[in-house]
């Protein structure tokens, strides 16, 4: 394919129109006007012929797959390969998805004699979490003359991955992932002497008699005491609800005077609920990873969807990863029966499960406390929701100038107090349950984690 470049209008505004008139007015010069018009007609068409060979043997490669994080810059490579090893000028384009930000859609570049590849980093900033394709790269190049432009498809493969950021996640949580100490910055008492059995020694005065080992004391005919040791590989799954619940936008609260905390949207438009669990679950899987344990994640909606079983690794953490970047919020309700039982019949082993989800509608918040009944006895359970944006007690926010803004936070406040009381049934039942904000989620999550660590809850 070419297209006409701003040389050939220029000839053409200074050759064809001027000498076409002066043709129409002096008969004398209509033959050399004649001549001039045709003579440049002729180069033009010539030019376009040879457009297309600068491009011969030019090709593009793109790299199989792109690993971005979501509002961070970005750089990938693309190769150009130019067999015939002659310099040339080029201007490159790409399609980009709409999700992903570019300064331009096109770079010029220039392909230096006597080499066959060159490398070009194209810069971008993704907006969105999920997977893109790219599946093809738009080469151009000069005629000859420079009249004419020929353009070019190159069909490459390529996949842009845009994970959740977590940079910000892990800066408020620096002290925890700078591997100093056993719980962060500084190591924290453990209470309790440990569960997991470690090696038996010799009794020493002073040795309680519950640590004695019976059996072994009487096959050596003298006292042995058990050791134990902190249980390091424990399972810790985080179980993220992706249905119609987590679609909506979580909000944020700012101080205002008189320390009254009002909600406000959360500063970056568009963002849901199941964006702020995601980040969350794997900022909790990076500190799992840095205590020695095994994290695994259970998504859920209607059904089960996707289910990691518990592992370390930076591998698995990656397959964590790799599981939770493309989930996207389900136009169904939360089924917790048949969560529930996936859990029992897969979960063999006790493990710390971590909830992500709203229980806020009283139906469900009283599904979700039938089921927990019955997994509190194997597993040790913990609830965690986004606090909702009218779900305050009354009297908190001050600014209220009408009738409907009072029965509006009357209503808020029968929220709050439904939500309070199904903590206080959850409690009963030894499950705990939290409403964090959306900007405290991920440290308080890493907060409860470790206080389940410290205290050896498992």
């Amino acid at each position: 394919m070419i297209v006409p470049q701003n040389r050939l209008l220029l000839w053409v505004a200074l050759v064809v129109v001027p000498f076409a008139l002066l043709a129409a007015i002096e008969t004398a010069a209509a033959t050399v006007a004649l001549a001039l018009i045709v003579g440049l007609l002729l180069m033009a068409a010539l030019d376009a012929l040879l457009a297309g060979r600068g491009l011969v043997g030019v090709g593009a490669m793109l790299p199989e797959v792109v690993r971005m994080s979501k509002d961070r810059e970005a750089k990938f490579e693309v190769r150009l390969r130019n067999e015939r090893q002659r310099a040339c000028r080029l201007r490159v384009g790409l399609a980009l998805p709409s999700e992903v930000e570019s300064a331009s859609e096109a770079m010029d570049v220039v392909l230096p004699k006597g080499s066959e590849w060159s490398r070009l980093l194209w810069t971008c900033v993704p907006r969105k979490r999920g997977s893109y394709a790219l599946d093809a790269v738009y080469l151009e190049g000069a005629s000859p003359l420079g009249f004419w432009a020929a353009r070019k498809r190159v069909a490459a493969q390529a996949e842009l991955r845009v994970y959740p950021n977590l940079l910000t996640e892990r800066k408020n949580l620096a002290a925890l992932f700078l591997n100093r100490g056993v719980f962060g910055t500084h190591a924290q008492r453990q209470i309790g002497r440990g569960r997991e059995f470690e090696k038996l020694r010799e009794y020493v005065p002073g040795d309680s008699y519950d640590e004695i080992h019976w059996k072994a004391t009487a096959r050596r005919g003298h006292p042995i005491t058990k050791i134990f040791q902190i249980e390091r590989t424990q399972e810790v799954y985080v179980v993220i609800d992706t249905s119609r619940l987590s679609a909506r936008e979580p909000v944020s609260t700012s101080p205002t005077a008189g320390s009254v905390e009002v909600e406000t949207r959360n500063s970056a438009p568009g963002t849901s609920t199941l964006e702020r669990f995601v980040t969350a679950a794997l900022v909790l899987g990076l500190a799992a990873e840095q205590q020695g344990d095994l994290f695994g994640l259970i998504a859920f909606a209607d059904k089960v969807g996707r289910f990691v079983r518990a592992k370390n690794g930076k591998a698995h953490y990656g397959a964590c990863r790799d599981a939770l970047y493309t989930m996207q919020p389900q136009l169904v309700s939360p089924d917790f029966d048949e969560l529930c039982t996936f859990i029992r019949l897969r979960l063999r082993r006790r493990a710390l499960l971590v909830f992500l989800t709203s229980l806020d509608d009283p139906a469900l918040a009283e599904s979700f406390v039938r089921n927990a009944e019955l997994l509190r006895h194997q597993h040790l359970v913990l609830v965690n929701m986004l606090q909702p944006r009218s779900a305050v007690p009354v009297f908190t926010n001050p600014n209220v100038a009408t009738l409907d803004d009072l029965y509006e936070h009357l209503g808020g406040h029968l929220q709050w107090h439904r939500l309070r009381e199904l903590e206080k049934v959850l409690q009963r039942r030894g499950v705990h349950f939290s409403l964090l904000s959306n900007e405290r989620l991920s440290a308080e999550l890493v907060s409860q984690y470790l206080n389940v660590k410290r205290r050896q809850l498992l």
